[in-house]
């Protein structure tokens, strides 16, 4: 053949996978054997060898991987990845229907689907051209992934001709089937007795369930070793700057049409009493599937509905999910130990002869505090019933008495700090003991810099847990403050002694040239972090993400923020009393203000910049907003508006909201109510035109 031929030839191959392809995955009804599917894969893959110019970089070759990735990048989602209120409550569930139903009144459907037990991914295409797949991270950004997605075959790489937009992300969610899982386990246990492990070895190197293998393989350099390992995806939400559907039913049809998988297993429910039937039929059904669900997702249908209801500072509020109650083990209390959190927080843990529970080995669960250890009624060497709450972290939900010891001794709540010795205080109204000996408690003062470099507050990723503790140990660190005067020569081969909790002993290791050289790094970019997030990372008690935004955002400065008296900081919209004496109180401290200098000399941003470049004001201040509908800018820009000329964003309609703003396809119920408590309605011309007043 000559180069035209085989250009020729190769989009007849690429044309035929991409259609078997998908009447494999989203049809289910294959129409080649495997071996004529894979003679025809190895012919495109011969042919694109020989003439690599003529190369899709969208290729269905490209499923087999084969790039490698050093670093993963992050990447900003365009539309961020919000997470979904849940509950294990049928009560609850019904408390969201009725809120459903007082906002937007009867008239409305659910869509249901399974809550699949995987990784959330975001998928963007451009002519209908896959371009790149983001984790969900922390909701605002993650990490690039793209080679390896395009390896799951269940992921179209070029979709066929359609009716879709010319640019769009879909949602999906990766996973591993059951089977594959136990296959490829079973193959690497070999592996390990090959190599001469013991038993107890193989079960700590076993990987442990399938969503942690699917996590796992995801985030591996080599894309060729992702391709070994089948993983699959459900589609299962469209994000476009023009709507492609009135309902999230008739998205996830469109979806199908385009080339998507999406679960066989989602309803239209006219009411929660076939919500519920749909529940209930999973729960006994879900172990028959052949992947792991923890739950159902609930969705108000139509997408008007949706924009309707809104969104609270962390959820949309119509959607909820109902979450399966987790699986149980029985096993025997060893001992009740005590750990120490940055805020002086006790927490006691129950070590536990190992178990397994929902396909890990439990060692140990929290018994959160001393009211809990009295409900249970604990006593020594007890067995207890331990399960997963959330799926995630164990807990003791009740005690089997009939296996209680004759002599057992009920078990004691500590009086004093396990790690300095300080007697514990309780404080009114709170359930926790507290160790109060906040400069001088040693794992108070390491949880505060690992609070200060986590990833939603200074994000210094470089810098891990293990090499805090150690550094704080050699007396390199005392504050988060400390880290801006770290330098390469005294980083520079220090020696860090770490102890490893699976083998119970201390390991030592030294600081190379690469390690030093990506802390050094991490800590000098975390000088641009907003003033927001330095707030938040500051570790003042109560103050979590959304209201160290709301306290920049009023006071602009941490100086302004410092010089505050409780009665002014109390007056900010959802702040209140409680969080205003937690504020003082930490300003008040002069080690704290000694900490702050230290900062402000290392050139952290202490205050707040607007992304905007809109010039902030006081004009609406003590006014409220509820905006809905579409503007010429986004919602979440008026929003910020708002809030920088001094007003603040309410998320429902009362008599006591001083304006609407009505936009575009705005919900008729909100109309509704506006005009029934007399509220003024304003369009985004009047609103800019108040904000723009001299």
């Amino acid at each position: 053949m000559n180069e035209q031929e085989v250009k020729i030839r190769i989009k007849e191959l690429t044309d035929l996978i991409n259609q078997h392809n998908y009447n494999y995955y989203t049809l289910s009804q294959p129409t080649v054997s495997d071996f004529n599917f894979d003679m025809m894969l190895k012919e495109l893959e011969s042919l694109e060898r020989q003439y690599p110019a003529l190369a899709d970089p969208n290729s269905p070759t490209q499923k087999v991987g084969g790039q490698i990735t050093k670093n993963f990048i992050q990447v900003k989602h365009k539309y961020p990845m919000l997470s979904l209120g849940n509950t294990y409550s049928e009560e609850e569930l019904r408390e969201f229907d009725e809120r459903v139903r007082k906002s937007i009144g009867d008239d409305f459907e659910y869509v249901v689907e399974l809550k699949f037990d995987g990784l959330a991914i975001s998928i963007t295409y451009e002519k209908g051209k896959l371009v790149r797949a983001v984790t969900r991270g922390d909701g605002v950004q993650g990490d690039d992934v793209t080679a390896n997605v395009k390896t799951i075959k269940s992921i179209p790489i070029q979709l066929p001709d359609g009716d879709y937009p010319d640019n769009f992300d879909i949602r999906g969610e990766i996973f591993m089937h059951r089977k594959t899982f136990e296959k490829l386990n079973n193959e690497y246990r070999k592996e390990l007795e090959e190599k001469g492990y013991d038993e107890d070895e193989i079960k700590e190197k076993l990987y442990k369930n399938p969503r942690n293998f699917a996590s796992g393989t995801l985030k591996m350099q080599d894309s060729a070793e992702v391709a070994k390992r089948p993983l699959d995806c459900f589609s299962y939400f469209i994000y476009a700057d023009n709507q492609v559907a009135q309902t999230h039913f008739e998205s996830l049809e469109k979806a199908k049409k385009w080339g998507f998988q999406v679960s066989d297993q989602y309803r239209l429910c006219k009411n929660i009493t076939e919500v519920m039937a749909f529940i209930h039929h999973f729960d006994k059904q879900r172990e028959h599937l052949s992947y792991e669900i923890d739950g159902v997702v609930i969705k108000v249908n139509s997408y008007a509905q949706q924009r309707e209801l809104g969104f609270t500072a962390k959820n949309p509020r119509w959607a909820i999910s109902y979450k399966y109650k987790a699986q149980s083990a029985l096993t025997q209390l060893l001992k009740v130990t005590y750990q120490v959190g940055r805020t002086g927080a006790i927490t006691p843990v129950a070590n536990l002869k190992p178990v397994q529970l929902a396909g890990t080995t439990v060692k140990r669960a929290s018994l959160y505090n001393a009211d809990e250890i009295e409900r249970l009624d604990l006593y020594e060497n007890d067995w207890v019933f331990v399960e997963k709450g959330g799926e995630i972290i164990p807990k003791v939900t009740a005690v089997d008495v009939s296996k209680r010891g004759l002599f057992s001794e009920k078990i004691k709540y500590t009086d004093v700090c396990p790690e300095c010795g300080t007697t514990l205080v309780r404080r009114e109204g709170e359930v926790v003991h507290y160790c109060p000996n906040e400069s001088g408690c040693a794992p108070q003062l390491i949880g505060k810099i690992e609070h200060f470099i986590g990833r939603k507050a200074m994000n210094i990723d470089s810098l891990g847990s293990e090499t805090i503790s150690g550094l704080y140990q050699k007396g390199m660190i005392n504050n988060y403050a400390d880290l801006y005067s770290l330098t390469y020569e005294n980083l520079i081969g220090l020696e860090l002694e770490t102890y490893n909790e699976k083998k119970d002993q201390l390991t030592k290791r030294s600081l190379q040239e690469k390690s030093v050289v990506n802390i050094l790094q991490g800590i000098e970019a975390s000088k641009q972090v907003p003033f927001e997030r330095v707030l938040f990372a500051l570790g003042i008690r109560m103050v979590g993400e959304t209201v160290a935004k709301k306290l920049a955002r009023h006071f602009l400065t941490l100086e302004k923020l410092a010089s505050a008296n409780k009665e002014e900081i109390a007056t900010i919209y959802e702040i209140g009393d409680k969080i205003a004496d937690q504020v003082v109180k930490f300003f008040a401290d002069q080690q704290n203000i000694e900490v702050i200098k230290k900062l402000k000399t290392a050139s952290i941003k202490l205050e707040i910049e607007d992304e905007l470049g809109v010039e902030r004001s006081s004009i609406l201040e003590g006014k409220s907003f509820v905006v809905s509908g579409t503007f010429t800018i986004s919602r979440d820009e008026l929003k910020h508006l708002i809030e920088i000329n001094g007003g603040r964003n309410i998320g429902s309609i009362s008599k006591s909201l001083n304006y609407l703003i009505a936009g575009d396809k705005m919900g008729p119920e909100k109309l509704k109510k506006a005009t029934t408590f007399n509220v003024p309605i304003i369009t985004e011309e009047e609103f800019m035109k108040m904000i723009n007043k001299s």
